[in-house]
């Protein structure tokens, strides 16, 4: 008995791992969001280059936050919904140095990796509890909660944030 104990213990290690190979399922409906660089749970190959892609459904089962901030964007404060940029990255287990966010219309930026994890940056899905069009700054727009620290309102944290969001390289 006690033996079959420790044989149970000693797999749990590559059980763990063999579920969290499958953590990232292959989206069902159109592709909102593409991860690629270093991730290492991807749920796609495109040209031997590991990716994740997300659907809106699955960024929708990631745990969601809210905040109203304002932004030089809106002339109110707005309510921003959507999982935090770091529990996507997680699911695709993706780590790095910095992300290079690209928009629908060739916008990128650089976002240092660190920002995620110090701030509760948001990939945002709703706006004001409703989906956003592409003509509403969506589907997917990051946004850093500058009304919870001074330090956040500044351009260079302005210049962070990106509507339209399509993509995010990890490197």
């Amino acid at each position: 008995m006690q033996r079959r104990s420790l044989l149970s213990f000693a797999a749990l290690p590559w059980l763990g791992a063999s579920l969290a190979v499958r953590a990232l399922d292959n989206p069902e409906g159109p592709v909102v969001l593409t991860v690629n660089g270093r991730v290492r749970l991807p749920n796609r190959q495109t040209n031997g280059e590991p990716q994740a892609e997300f659907d809106m459904a699955m960024l929708e089962k990631l745990p969601q936050q809210s905040y109203t901030t304002r932004t030089p964007w809106y002339s109110q404060p707005r309510k921003f919904t959507g999982p935090l940029l770091r529990d996507v990255l997680s699911a695709a287990s993706a780590q790095g140095q910095a992300l290079r966010a690209t928009a629908l219309n060739d916008y990128r930026v650089d976002i240092p990796f660190d920002d995620v994890q110090r701030f509760d940056v948001l990939l945002a899905r709703l706006l004001d509890d409703k989906p956003m069009s592409v003509r509403d700054k969506g589907p997917l727009f990051i946004i850093y909660p500058f009304d919870s620290n001074a330090t956040l309102r500044k351009a260079l944290y302005y210049t962070r944030c990106a509507w339209q969001l399509r993509s995010i390289e990890v490197t």
